[in-house]
């Protein structure tokens, strides 16, 4: 804020106060005056006292001697005497005279040094007023340059704060869209990965479902020529064991009827026997079972150890695919029980007609065992894939559980729990 300037003072001020000066010092110069010629009249005064005193006391003292003198002396003494006390007299009056002449100069030269003084007093007191009102002028005008100065620099502080604000909420509001923009980028890339992958694992499952369900048919399709095989072999032996009973009987016979044979010819067997060598018997050499299958593990991530046939990249699918087929497998076994006891409901609800005319009753008993049979088979296979999931931690996912042979990655993306080789489900090992 600035200082406020002094009012300037009128010239009707101004001129009242060079009067006022000017009283003071000829007052001042006038009492001075006064004083001086007060002084030099006293002193005159006393100095003529003192002469007329003592012409008297002359008087006094050359009236005896006259008396005596004209007694005693001629008349020319006497007159010599008396110009003697006129001249004494004259003299006197003479030096009083000069001694008033030189105190009324006195009092005139002090007078004028008094008038001198004053009127250097009065130009000494104007001076100093000037340089006073001056000084006042030059303080003033050095107060409103400074507060004009201090204003300059405030509004000039104001301004560059102003303008360092307004820069930083420019800068402020730059990056704040720079980061909305990048948030908005990265969420729409997100959005867009998020999509692919989305749309990546739907064509991997739809893959994996037609690959499945192509392997199953084929799986099927092997199961009924191997149940065709088995039971054909079922046939054969049972073909074979009727013509080894057959046999047997035959054999029986031609025992008893050799038996007679026997022991007629027994003495003779009996010495062929001894001479005869029987030859050794030859020990017959099994083929030896296939050496264990040795699993080499890798290395290890978010819980899953990896091994020398299956990388991590390819068990991380395969997790996926797990527990996506799981999560699904759960919903539909609790969907299945849940119409199972929706079915027991409704029978204690008394809504089912179970007479020999209805036949409602069987069907759902047929229902709700058909629910809990494929429920079932729902749980069973999550206990499989929950058992899938433990040998991925365990390093030996992917090989068989029968002969520990690596399962082949086709197989295992179509049946992610599979334990087993395709030759050793169908019996071939």
């Amino acid at each position: 804020m600035s200082k406020k300037t002094p009012p300037k003072k009128s010239a009707r001020a101004k001129s009242s106060a060079k009067k006022t000066v000017k009283k003071a010092a000829k007052k001042a110069a006038t009492k001075t005056v006064k004083k001086t010629v007060k002084k030099t009249v006293k002193k005159v005064g006393k100095s003529t006292a003192k002469a007329t005193s003592s012409k008297k006391n002359v008087g006094k003292k050359t009236a005896p001697a006259q008396k005596s003198s004209q007694k005693k002396s001629d008349p020319k003494k006497a007159v010599a005497v008396k110009k003697a006390a006129a001249k004494k007299a004259a003299d006197a009056k003479k030096l009083a005279a000069k001694k008033t002449a030189d105190a009324k100069k006195a009092a005139a030269a002090k007078k004028a040094t008094a008038a001198k003084l004053a009127a250097k007093k009065k130009a000494d007191a104007l001076r100093a007023a000037q340089a006073k009102k001056r000084e006042a002028e030059r303080q003033a005008a050095e107060k409103k340059r400074e507060a004009a100065r201090k204003e300059a620099e405030r509004k000039k502080e104001i301004a560059r704060k102003a303008a360092e604000a307004k820069k930083a909420a420019a800068a402020k509001l730059a990056a704040k869209k720079k980061v909305d923009a990048e948030r908005l980028a990265a969420k729409k890339k997100a959005e867009a990965e998020r999509k692919a992958a989305a749309k990546k694992r739907e064509a991997e499952r739809k893959a994996a479902a037609k690959k499945r369900e192509q392997e199953r048919k084929e799986d099927a399709k092997k199961k009924a020529a191997e149940k065709a095989q088995r039971e054909k072999e079922r046939k054969a032996l049972a073909e074979q064991k009727a013509a080894e009973r057959k046999a047997a009987a035959e054999a029986a016979a031609a025992k008893k009827a050799a038996e007679k044979l026997a022991a007629e010819q027994k003495a003779a067997e009996e010495a062929a026997a001894k001479k005869s060598v029987m030859p050794e018997r030859i020990p017959i050499k099994r083929p030896e079972p296939p050496k264990p299958f040795v699993i080499v593990k890798g290395a290890a991530q978010d819980g899953i150890v990896s091994t020398k046939e299956y990388d991590l990249k390819f068990l991380f699918s395969q997790r996926d695919l797990l527990l996506e087929e799981r999560a699904k497998l759960v919903g539909q076994a609790s969907r299945l029980e849940d119409e199972a006891n929706a079915l027991i409901e409704d029978a204690e609800m008394g809504d089912v007609q179970f007479d020999d005319e209805g036949g409602e009753g069987d069907t759902m008993v047929v229902e709700r065992e058909r629910d809990l049979t494929l429920s079932a088979q729902a749980r069973q296979t999550v206990e499989e894939i929950d058992a899938a999931l433990a040998r991925m931690k365990d390093g030996v996912y992917g090989y068989s559980l029968v002969s520990g042979q690596p399962i082949p990655k086709e197989r295992l993306k179509a049946l992610p729990w599979a334990t087993e080789l395709v030759q050793e489900r169908a019996g071939g090992l």
